[in-house]
């Protein structure tokens, strides 16, 4: 297998992409290893790949390759999820461009519109994550909305209600205008806004007097039941027993007293406005006040308001004001900054709303879900997100699981002509059910009606680990006994309570045990200014473009060195081209090694074989740091670890140690050996770089068609002879140290050296330094020669005569300079040694560094002033 002289990603990337699926190296099917199982957090089916789904699939993908290498079953299971709101928006905006609204159609009409939007969009991003190198099982590929995944959510839903734990009924809700739905808390994000503060007057029925309210919502008066004090509030003693009038609507309400009312803000007094706020509905229901809404579903405002009747609510708030201010009943605006509620979705300020909807009772599931996180039997990366999970579940409401959506899994509910309505999987069970209820045989399903309603997106994916699995519909099958629980899962932790727990709670419920032991938290992608990524503030690249230019395995590589669990990557395209570099380094080193003629009758050299020697230790010892890190699940670390394996010890020395000489033949122990390395390094770095690895992997040496290195075994850990690796990081300061003097000195490589030791000294290294080096001889001194440059190796002093290279006047000018430096700073290290306080106080590992200076520094100035008596002679 011919390499090019270049590494080209575009030209090998798609090859082996295509070998691997044609191999069906990605598939899984239950057998007798040990399972290792990733479930994708499915990605909305209206979109396409950005910067978070290519770390959080990135990662992924380097754990499901190397569980596969260690001989583990691996299996990662793709999809996407409906996103009901999100994705009805697309189709309504869709139809809006050809002239036609939703309410004209009919339901299946419109779904018919949706199912057309998904065949086309729905599996843009899948594609796409190929390119990234996803190694997932294609076949086994789900949708939210599929047959399988459908059945069960419905029979989920059915179960719970017959268990009591869902409900329907009227209640407080969060309510999107745009979208004309319910969302759930998680699904209302708060803004810091700059608002104004109106402070109002309501006249006190019978008197003179008024009593101020203060208020960043003055359009919802039309819907205030009560006024409301805090009985302690000595300001509003007067207001005891009294009734007030609503400004402009003229509507006589009591005031009432409860310490709920917050003293210092504002007047002291509250407008109770029940249909609208999820306190007031509170205080409403405590003091059995009628609820006025004043909302229609769009924002605007209803006939019940009996004012500003059809206009927007927004509007409503800067005419009020000028009403307001005529009517002599607005008494100031202050500005005030507040956090305001939107929606998710279709980023439009949220309602709070009374409506009827169905619930789920979430303590039952708490209870269930709390303990194997708090107990490690789920295991959180970073653990951080522990107490994070704790205060939702210790603080959690019941779920509201309806939404106004066509699109999405219909409620199974069907409502009976007399009233009520039976909750059922088919509908063949609903008319059954039906039948019973009403003891009439004769309805028939015209007589029903099936609620209008869709369930919440997540009620589909909190079951996605089970339902992958047929779980629900076929409790016991082999499969979800072989794969179940699943391994890791990897999200962010944004859906940490849309997701992560429901999912937990689910797995309890339905499977009695965890959905999986691991949960890795991934960061949010950042610029390296520290905004976050997004296509509105245009400081996101597109990641096909990263991949074209860069090339897969880069733009991984890029994106896992700035990627810790659980901590922001402050992202930047030259992290992909530092990738990039590291892929042109591999190939070069690579075609280095397979350039060299082999010559199988020479002799192994002693300093090759003092490498070979060195690099398996060094070779060992990283892979226990890596499967270290793997086990801590600090990936980059991991990473970090391999590069510097890579670039420094096996390409800056080992190879260097071992190369031969310009236009020779290596022997073959050591170029065998070399290939060994190679092989080992490639199995290595596989998981986070497959592309070029397998190119290079297949090119060691022969291999049969459906060979791969995704199979291959991971070199395995043994035990690393620590002693020989910090003798050899001497060495390496030894070899430095010559390096350097003929840097300063302007002596070529090519041009042999002697080296005088004096002192103590190993000689067991000397045929690797002196290769290293360039040296002719390597000696024990007593003393050093005059012309001589020389440094330091702990205390081990390392000379290099320089007889005719050397200009003694410039060499004497600099060992004077550097003279000057080190007593200067030997001073003000005694210096700080002589007083009393600062070594009685400063800890004593800080005292001993201060001491080790000193010494050093000591030891320096006399080797100095030897080398400038010896010039001087």
């Amino acid at each position: 297998m011919e390499l090019a002289s270049k590494y080209n990603p575009a030209e090998v990337e798609e090859k082996w992409y295509e070998y691997w699926n044609r191999h069906r190296l990605f598939s899984s099917k239950p057998d007798s290893r040990e399972p290792y199982t990733v479930v994708i957090p499915p990605p909305n089916v209206t979109g396409v790949l950005h910067m978070g789904h290519m770390l959080n699939n990135t990662i992924q993908d380097i754990l499901v390759r190397r569980a596969r290498m260690e001989g583990k079953n691996a299996c990662w299971v793709p999809g996407t999820d409906h996103a009901s709101i999100a994705t009805e928006a697309k189709v309504v905006n869709r139809l809006a461009s050809q002239g036609i609204k939703k309410t004209d159609l009919s339901r299946e009409d419109f779904l018919k519109h949706a199912w057309e939007w998904t065949d086309e969009h729905g599996g843009i991003i899948l594609q796409q994550l190929r390119k990234l190198g996803a190694s997932c099982d294609w076949e086994r590929t789900a949708f939210t909305m599929d047959e399988k995944r459908s059945e069960s959510v419905l029979k989920v839903f059915v179960d719970l209600y017959n268990k009591g734990l869902i409900y329907r009924g009227v209640r407080m809700v969060n309510w999107d205008p745009k979208a004309l739905t319910a969302l759930s808390d998680e699904e209302v994000i708060f803004k810091e806004e700059h608002s104004k503060l109106f402070y109002l007057r309501y006249k006190i029925e019978g008197e003179d007097g008024y009593a101020v309210v203060a208020t960043t919502r003055p359009e919802t008066i039309m819907g205030d039941t009560a006024m409301c004090i805090n009985p302690n509030d000595p300001k509003n003693q007067h207001l005891k027993g009294k009734k007030v009038i609503v400004p402009l609507v003229n509507r006589v309400i009591p005031v009432i007293e409860d310490d709920y009312v917050d003293i210092e803000f504002g007047t002291g007094c509250l407008k109770v406005t029940p249909a609208h706020d999820v306190n007031d509905y509170m205080l409403g229901e405590k003091y059995n006040l009628p609820s006025i809404d004043i909302f229609n579903d769009n924002g605007t405002l209803s006939e019940a308001a009996g004012l500003y009747v059809g206009q927007d609510r927004f509007d409503v708030r800067k005419q009020i004001e000028k009403d307001l201010e005529a009517a002599g009943l607005l008494e100031k605006v202050e500005a005030y900054t507040n956090k305001v509620g939107y929606s998710e979705r279709t980023n439009v300020v949220i309602e709070p709303k009374l409506s009827m909807q169905w619930f789920l009772k979430m303590e039952h599931m708490a209870q269930i879900a709390l303990e194997p996180v708090m107990n490690d039997d789920i295991k959180f990366y970073p653990p951080k997100y522990k107490n994070t999970y704790r205060h939702w579940m210790e603080n959690i409401k019941d779920w509201c699981i309806s939404r106004q959506l066509w699109w999405g899994h219909r409620i199974p509910a069907y409502f009976l002509p007399e009233g009520g309505y039976v909750v059922a999987v088919t509908e063949e069970e609903a008319l059954k059910k039906a039948q019973e209820k009403t003891g009439n045989p004769a309805l028939t399903m015209a007589d029903l009606r099936q609620d209008e309603d869709c369930l919440d997106t997540w009620f589909s994916s909190w079951l996605w680990p089970i339902s992958l699995f047929d779980g629900i519909n076929n409790p016991g099958n082999e499969e979800i006994k072989y794969y179940y629980p699943t391994s890791d899962l990897v999200t962010g932790p944004d859906i940490i309570f849309f997701w992560v727990a429901r999912m937990i709670m689910a797995g309890y419920e339905y499977e009695g045990k965890m959905p999986f032991k691991n949960v890795y938290f991934t960061g949010i992608v950042r610029d390296k200014i520290g905004r976050k990524m997004s296509k509105s503030l245009g400081n996101s690249p597109d990641p096909l473009d990263l991949i074209a230019q860069y090339g897969a395995d880069g733009v991984r590589m890029g994106m896992m060195l700035a990627a810790p669990a659980g901590n922001d990557i402050l992202f930047d395209e030259s992290l992909c081209e530092q990738g990039r570099n590291f892929n042109n380094k591999i190939w070069n080193a690579f075609r280095l090694v397979k350039g060299w003629e082999v010559d199988t009758n020479i002799e192994q050299p002693e300093s090759a074989k003092i490498a070979i020697d060195w690099f398996e230790n060094i070779l060992a010892k990283t892979v226990a740091e890596v499967e270290d890190s793997f086990g801590k699940y600090r990936l980059s670390e991991a990473l970090m670890s391999l590069y510097k394996l890579f670039w420094d010890e096996f390409s800056s020395w080992y190879l260097e140690m071992i190369k031969p000489g310009y236009q020779q033949p290596i022997d073959a122990k050591t170029y065998e050996a070399t290939l060994g390395f190679f092989d080992s390094l490639l199995r290595l770095l596989h998981p986070f770089m497959p592309f070029i690895t397998e190119e290079l992997w297949q090119a060691l040496s022969e291999r049969k068609e459906g060979e791969s290195i995704m199979v291959a075994d991971m070199p395995l850990i043994k035990d690393a002879d620590t002693a020989l690796i910090d003798s050899f990081e001497k060495v390496k300061e030894i070899v430095s140290g010559v390096r350097t003097i003929r840097l300063q000195k302007n002596i070529p490589n090519k041009e042999e050296l002697l080296l005088e030791v004096i002192g103590a000294y190993n000689s067991a290294f000397d045929s690797v330094i002196a290769k290293m080096g360039n040296l002719s001889s390597i000696s024990a001194v007593n003393d050093k020669d005059a012309t001589s440059a020389s440094f330091l190796v702990g205390t081990t002093e390392f000379s290099v005569p320089l007889g005719n290279n050397i200009n003694v006047e410039e060499e004497l000018k600099k060992l004077n300079d550097e003279l000057v430096y080190l007593q200067g700073f030997l001073k003000s290290v005694s210096n700080k040694l002589a007083n009393e306080k600062f070594v009685a106080n400063a800890k004593p590992e800080i005292v001993e560094n201060e001491r080790k200076k000193q010494a050093d520094a000591e030891s320096k100035i006399n080797t100095i002033k030897e080398s400038i008596a010896n010039l001087s002679k």
